[in-house]
């Protein structure tokens, strides 16, 4: 019996260590885009982008209270991501915000900037449709995400009505995806 157990034992350490524990860098998921997490501060991002540039604009005023966009590039010059600091020149803060651009950025289900409306309501619950002035966005909860379509995209009934409630199934599942955001 003590063999059997420890036999056990060793078989799950054994196969526990050769599991490849390693993360997509191109994975999004609620908690995570590759290497970031919601508890990623600024200061960790040039050792989480090591081998890409990091593009930082400092603000002229910081009295004004605006949020400075971190660009993520591939060493390339392909552009990647676009960050958003909860708070402006602060190293402390974490990230708030998170633009997807690169296309290789994708959900578990296969979600990216390149899917459409359809692929995103056939993959998620939609949380929430807001209508604004030149796009609606679409929020899903379950991947705190939020996708911005062109109402160019919309039937032209929709496209001028700032006040009509829109119903996830009146969007076209053809509309294509503007921008693809995370939020923290």
């Amino acid at each position: 019996m003590k063999n059997t157990l420890f036999a056990l034992i060793c078989a799950f350490i054994i196969t526990s260590c050769g599991k490849d524990k390693s993360q997509n860098p191109f994975e999004v998921a609620k908690t995570h885009i590759g290497s970031l997490t919601d508890s990623t501060q600024v200061k960790q991002l040039d050792s989480i982008f090591s081998n890409d540039s990091i593009v930082r604009y400092i603000s002229g005023d910081e009295f004004i209270g605006s949020v400075n966009t971190i660009e993520i590039f591939e060493k390339g010059g392909k552009k990647l991501l676009d960050l958003s600091p909860r708070e402006a020149l602060d190293s402390t803060s974490v990230i708030s915000g998170i633009n997807i651009i690169d296309s290789r950025y994708n959900t578990n289900k296969n979600i990216s900037n390149l899917s459409t409306y359809k692929d995103i309501s056939e993959a998620y619950k939609i949380s929430k449709v807001d209508n604004l002035i030149n796009v609606i966005v679409v929020s899903v909860n379950e991947i705190n995400a939020s996708f911005t379509i062109d109402k160019k995209e919309l039937p032209a009934s929709m496209r001028f009505d700032m006040d009509m409630t829109i119903d996830p199934i009146q969007i076209p599942g053809k509309a294509k995806i503007k921008y693809f955001m995370v939020h923290w």
